[in-house]
């Protein structure tokens, strides 16, 4: 039976994997590294965050996006967007030298088991780990409005289901959504030729501004920090605290998740959007229906009561992700009735250490948004994450008088020798940031 099973290979699990595999725990990682950054944005999506905000976490931060960049004969710069391929790019490299080797299958199924829990592959293989850690990203979570639901998949879909927009090249698409996903994916939909309108419940679209220098004057700072999640006081408390944040009272935490670091659009994406892009702000879907020709009919409510009717060829639901037990199907039914949540949300909560009220399961990403803030809803949480999810998980398999320290399951290669060798000496430490940009959904 092994220590630790991590569940996603995404920057939360390889991250979390990292951290485990130098604490010397006997791991299985399982899932597609880095599958929502390749398989589920288009070519030409750019990071929104900045470049030292978008780290993957090791224990001595030797495997950092500029570690990467030099490798590519590069160097990251503040202010200077990054394409989302160069980022999934850098989490595979991430997983080759700073973590253990990734077992590609899917998890089917999680369930207890006497000392630990029975993990189900999706072809039909049961493993045995004392503990899991779930950082399954944020696929399971995706949001469609209802009167979209009952569309066919060839009218309707989510922004992350697309890893390529050249099929809607020459056609009419409405976009539905405020925030980045939606506006950056209308802006890369206007530029190959296909008419676009995005739709919005907000009365007018929000832009980040252009990140001030990382050295300002004093005065400056002290007003307006860098942070993780952006600049500011409030920022920085979400970024910086996550323990803080989860002492508050869940129905406050619940409230925070879903309104603060609300819709916003990239500062560098602003002129390539306004000039191409047609905009219906303050509607709302009220009602979706097939046509001839396979058209989409859409009633749009706006805020004052005006009814227009829109015919399109798709509708793209840019609306986000909401976590929440009634989505975790990879978990078996009788374990998620048995989990405490986050009141009045449907989502798990979870400890100082990110484990679940279940023993032994521990939350790492999105799943912990509700109960850490919102920098879990970033690149910029998995540090915090990883250092003590794997804390907790030693803890837990003292415990239960598991192993927690014995050698690590399996070959791991060279690097994670290095960075033992590293780790006990501190030599080639990298420095850590003072100061972070907004990070993007991870």
């Amino acid at each position: 039976m092994h220590d630790l099973a991590v569940v996603g290979a995404g920057p939360y699990g390889l991250s979390v994997a990292a951290h485990a595999a130098a604490a010397g725990l006997d791991l299985r990682v399982f899932g597609r590294p880095m599958a929502s950054w390749r398989d589920h944005m288009p070519p030409g999506m750019f990071l929104k965050s900045e470049p030292w905000a978008s780290n993957l976490s090791d224990p001595v931060g030797a495997f950092g996006l500029a570690d990467y960049a030099a490798t590519q004969g590069m160097e990251v710069r503040h202010g200077v967007p990054l394409p989302v391929g160069f980022f999934a790019s850098y989490g595979l490299w991430f997983a080759k030298h700073a973590a253990p080797p990734v077992d590609e299958r899917m998890i089917a199924s999680v369930r207890p088991c006497p000392g630990g829990f029975r993990l189900s592959t999706e072809d039909g293989e049961n493993v045995l780990a004392r503990t899991v850690a779930l950082a399954i990203g944020v696929m399971p979570f995706i949001d469609i409005p209802g009167p979209l639901l009952g569309l066919p998949r060839e009218q309707v879909s989510h922004s992350s289901h697309h890893a390529d927009l050249t099929r809607f090249k020459g056609r009419d698409v409405t976009v539905i959504g405020a925030g980045q996903a939606a506006l950056e994916t209308a802006a890369l939909l206007a530029e190959q030729g296909t008419s676009v309108r995005v739709v919005a419940r907000s009365g007018q679209l929000n832009w980040n501004t252009l990140p001030p220098p990382l050295s300002r004057p004093f005065r400056e700072t002290v007003r307006q920090p860098h942070t993780g999640l952006g600049c500011g006081w409030k920022n920085w408390l979400y970024a910086e605290s996550p323990g803080l944040f989860r002492r508050l009272p869940a129905a406050t935490r619940a409230r925070v998740f879903t309104s603060a670091l609300g819709p916003a659009g990239a500062w560098w994406l602003r002129e390539r959007f306004e000039p191409v892009v047609e905009t219906g702000l303050g509607e709302s879907v009220a009602n979706a229906d097939p046509v001839d020709g396979g058209r989409v009919r859409l009633e749009l409510v706006s805020t004052a009561g005006r009814v227009r009717v829109v015919e399109t060829d798709h509708v793209i639901a840019a609306t986000g992700f909401t976590p929440g037990l009634e989505r975790l199907g990879v978990l078996d039914s009788g374990l998620r009735a048995t989990l405490a949540t986050v009141r009045p949300s449907s989502a798990p909560e979870a400890s100082p250490v990110f484990e679940s009220s279940h023993p032994g399961l521990f939350l790492a990403g999105l799943l912990s948004a509700p109960s850490f803030g919102p920098s879990m809803r970033f690149v910029y949480g998995a540090a915090y994450t990883a250092e003590r999810l794997v804390a907790g998980v030693r803890r837990r398999l003292g415990a239960r008088g598991g192993a927690g320290g014995g050698a690590v399951g399996g070959p791991v290669g060279g690097s994670l020798g290095t960075v033992r060798q590293r780790q006990a000496s501190g030599a080639d430490r990298s420095p850590e940031p003072t100061t972070a940009g907004k990070s993007r959904l991870s």
